[in-house]
């Protein structure tokens, strides 16, 4: 029953997203990207950061305490998600370097590492709260704009969140739940990939293949699925069962973008930290579908994502008897299927009114549904069914405020259904403060000098302006003398 209702929810939403967008021109530009190669001349220097305050009317933990899930308990809370520094340099025409430094929750600390003299046991090193990650670095060679070739450390861009996960990019005041809960996020990963755009005008077109560093089959779990196997613990990535991801985006029609993404591993647990712990094939395929829509009276986003991971009831046996000392979660089962989708709508006020002084207000409606349970194989090794207190249905409603266009004022309040209603709901409201931009460039720091220039000459034809007025004062006076 759930099902129907949230694809008549998603469809709802799609619905309205095309009849406005039917109703007005979008003011977009076919293959317009804010990381466009050609946005700067030489350097830009930028980032983002979010702020998040929330009050909750639920406990901490739904699989413990009740067996109605989440206790009912107030509490709230408040914290730094992400601050994160950008940067990107051309060396020439064809040559570039770009950057990623996220500081997650105030900063860095937790250090992983197997002891090999001590029967390979875990020893864990932590020096702070937080966490700081190296999220982009990375070499470019630029062909054209049709081919790219780039290798380094990347953003995996699987799922809409992925490929779009700046704060200005998503209504509500955390990232959506569903892609974020059965996929890793921020996807990092390191390798190489070949990019670039094709087409043009209505058969526009632009592509990322990539080959990085596969899922670790030890990050595998009963709450989020692949969330947290991303293979990132360790001062070296297991490289021997690769990743292979492709993306294709539509960009044909102004104000649209349509795209779909893929990711296969042949065997998570060949990038295991102990490969030898699991002795059959476990491969992982990831596909997702998504879009956005955008014009002067409508912002619109959906996406739809589903995995699959063979032999999960071995990894299920297999991640439960980790090593109490390991950095991972090892709880079973671990589905053969997660499923995330989703869709919101923001009504951009200020283009129903038409009064450039209004504030840029957008009231939004976001609806989800995911399960990193979605079908549990249960068998002779492993006999634990699916948890129902997984399945997750949330509405989200809320407003935006931006008062410039990189900075922006969310508040939302969410409701979670959980287990189809079985299970207590979850609900909250929060308010959220986030910014996105490159604040500096070699563009910019030309107009900051042009303007001194401009002002500099201004004031001195001011000045010759007054030194002749008073020549002409004194001429006057000379005159009248004789």
């Amino acid at each position: 029953m759930h099902k129907m209702k949230g694809k008549k929810s998603i469809a709802g939403l799609a619905g309205l997203a095309v009849a406005l967008a039917w109703a007005t021109p979008a003011r977009a530009q076919w293959n317009a990207d804010s990381t466009e190669y050609d946005s700067f001349d030489r350097y830009r220097i930028g980032g983002y950061g979010e702020l998040v305050g929330a009050f909750k009317n639920y406990g901490i933990n739904r699989f413990k305490g009740t067996k109605e899930g989440n206790a009912r308990i107030r509490r709230n809370t408040i914290s730094m998600p992400r601050f994160v520094i950008a940067g990107d340099y051309k060396f020439n025409r064809h040559w570039a370097l770009g950057m990623e430094i996220e500081f997650e929750a105030g900063g860095v600390g937790t250090e992983y590492e197997i002891e090999n003299t001590e029967n390979g046991e875990y020893e864990t090193e932590v020096e702070k709260g937080g966490e700081v990650a190296l999220e982009q670095f990375h070499i470019t060679y630029r062909l054209n704009n049709a081919f790219s070739v780039r290798a380094g450390h990347m953003i995996v861009p699987v799922g809409l969140t992925n490929a779009h996960h700046e704060p200005i990019l998503f209504f509500g005041t955390v990232r959506p739940e569903g892609e974020t809960t059965i996929i890793p996020s921020t996807w990092h990963a390191t390798g190489a990939e070949i990019r670039g755009q094709f087409g043009r005008r209505w058969a526009s077109f632009d592509y990322e293949a990539m080959v990085v560093a596969g899922l670790n089959a030890n990050g595998f779990n009963r709450n989020s699925w692949a969330g947290e196997a991303n293979n990132r613990i360790f001062e070296e990535d297991n490289f021997t069962s690769p990743g292979y991801v492709g993306r294709l985006n539509y960009r044909g029609i102004p104000g649209l973008r349509l795209g779909g993404s893929f990711y296969y591993c042949r065997n998570v647990g060949s990038n295991a930290d102990k490969p030898h712990t699991y002795n059959f094939k476990a491969p992982v395929r990831i596909w997702s579908v998504d879009a956005q829509y955008m014009n002067q009276w409508v912002i619109a986003r959906a996406n739809v994502m589903q995995g699959h991971l063979s032999n999960s009831s071995r990894l299920s046996d297999k991640n439960s008897k980790l090593s109490n000392l390991s950095p991972y979660a090892r709880t079973a089962p671990i589905a053969e299927k997660a499923v995330s989708y989703g869709g919101e709508v923001g009504l951009r006020l200020k283009g129903f009114v038409g009064n450039g002084k209004m504030p840029d207000l957008i009231p939004f409606f976001r609806y989800e549904y995911y399960n990193p349970q979605e079908h549990v194989v249960v068998d002779k090794y492993c006999n634990t069914p699916a948890d129902a207190r997984l399945k997750t249905n949330m509405w989200v409603a809320g407003i935006n405020y931006r008062p410039l266009p990189y900075l922006v004022v969310k508040a939302d309040y969410t409701k979670r259904k959980i287990g189809g209603g079985a299970y207590n709901s979850e609900n909250e409201f929060a308010l959220g403060l986030a910014f996105t931009g490159w604040f500096l460039s070699d563009r910019t720091v030309k107009d900051i000098r042009a303007r001194r220039q401009l002002k500099d000459q201004q004031h001195t034809i001011s000045e010759m302006n007054s030194r002749l007025e008073q020549m002409q004062r004194e001429i006057e006076s000379l005159r009248k003398d004789k």
